[in-house]
């Protein structure tokens, strides 16, 4: 595992935004784990969190796109924060923009914030976890609507690696062979779980035998295929 995928296990801990325990999802299913995007709250997190996701994408996509679209709300900070961090780490000027949630019809019209998008963008779509799949149905008409470009494809902090809402593959497959667009992750939860294993983490071990054996149970019912 590249070391910067460890070190991004470790800072999702340490800010708060990767727990263990008892949660109910968005998608209705109980989790022992949770991913929030939104406990990155500070300047020093963003800028660090930009920058896990730019090496991500580099490695995944390369330079070969303008333009980083963050649905809102979450994605709003991150294609701001990532395309800072993917200019200083690379040299690249990369777009960002977002979308209202609702249209905005005086001063800066329409639907996007940021860079309008035009004819002939190579667009990356960043969010914070996809765990069914049922963000992109929104997001990709909004998308296809603003122009004719491309979508290079969707990067995620956390795949969790569940099944999609169609089928038993993973949501990033599912939407991948869905859409026709690469689909990745900074990390993925089996890397999680196997770098946190009885590894302790700021004197405290978050996976433990007890907490690995309810992940696999969890698996077990929503894990991919």
């Amino acid at each position: 595992m590249e070391d910067y995928k460890k070190e991004f296990i470790e800072f999702m801990v340490s800010c708060d935004a990767l727990k263990f325990g008892d949660f109910t999802l968005k998608s209705g299913r109980k989790s022992p784990f949770f991913m929030n995007a939104g406990a990155y709250v500070t300047g020093s997190q963003l800028r660090k969190l930009g920058e896990y996701y730019a090496k991500a994408i580099h490695d995944n996509y390369g330079d070969d796109f303008d333009v980083l679209f963050g649905p809102a709300y979450k994605g709003i900070p991150l294609s701001v924060a990532v395309s800072m961090a993917y200019s200083e780490l690379y040299g690249k000027e990369i777009r960002y923009c977002s979308n209202r949630k609702e249209v905005k019809d005086h001063g800066d019209t329409g639907i996007l914030l940021g860079s309008k998008l035009k004819d002939g963008d190579r667009v990356v779509i960043i969010e914070d976890v996809t765990t069914s799949g049922k963000s992109i149905q929104e997001t990709f008409p909004i998308i296809s609507a603003q122009a004719k470009v491309e979508v290079k494809g969707l990067i995620v902090s956390l795949n969790r690696m569940e099944k999609g809402l169609n089928s038993d593959k993973t949501a990033l497959l599912e939407i991948q062979e869905t859409y026709g667009f690469k689909t990745a992750s900074i990390v993925n939860m089996q890397e999680v779980k196997e770098y946190l294993y009885n590894k302790e983490i700021d004197g405290k071990v978050l996976i433990d035998d007890e907490m690995a054996k309810k992940i696999d149970e969890y698996y077990e019912i929503y894990g991919a295929k």
